[in-house]
């Protein structure tokens, strides 16, 4: 399987990036293919409603979201993964969800997994994150959402290390088959 990791924290090896990496360890052990994408690293611009992309399905904007949006269509599953900013996600992986708006309807038949970290311990801060990521996915035809990765509890960067959301992200990637 074709695996993409879309890792939406500003943050490299924070704990996002740190629960992918889990993720991605667990998926290569089962045979998949993976690739990351960590947005913070991406030149994407926010959409301006222009709509040139009604007609042409293609952007008007020319950044990495093209790049993005390939990926989005040819991978098998999708990892979507943000840390949680005001009890929402980042305005990164909005962003880049935002700017899907040209191939919505390309990027069919895909298992999602999601990913969401939050400093805050209750695992109810991640309804808000996890409603706009199911709003997303609720969008694109024969979506599946296969599991939630919730890594609560972790605020200052590495602290995922000692929490069980570490061994979750392992076994879900080796899931993958």
């Amino acid at each position: 399987m074709k695996v993409l990791v879309i890792n939406a924290s500003p943050r490299i090896s924070g704990n996002s990036d740190i629960l992918c990496d889990e993720f991605i360890r667990g998926a290569k052990e089962s045979g998949n293919e993976t690739e990351k994408i960590n947005l913070t690293k991406m030149n994407i611009s926010p959409c301006k409603a222009c709509y040139y992309c009604g007609n042409s399905h293609t952007c008007a904007i020319n950044d990495d979201m093209g790049e993005i949006q390939n990926k989005l269509m040819t991978a098998d599953v999708i990892v979507l993964a943000t840390p949680v900013y005001f009890y929402c996600m980042d305005a990164q992986m909005k962003m880049m969800i935002d700017r899907c708006l040209p191939h919505y309807l390309d990027i069919k038949d895909k298992k999602f997994w999601l990913i969401a970290t939050a400093a805050d311990t209750e695992s109810n801060a991640l309804d808000g994150t996890l409603m706009g990521l199911r709003g997303f996915l609720a969008c694109l035809p024969n979506a599946k959402e296969c599991g939630v990765i919730s890594g609560t509890g972790a605020w200052e960067k590495g602290e995922i290390v000692k929490l069980p959301a570490m061994q979750k992200a392992y076994e879900a990637g080796k899931s993958i088959r």
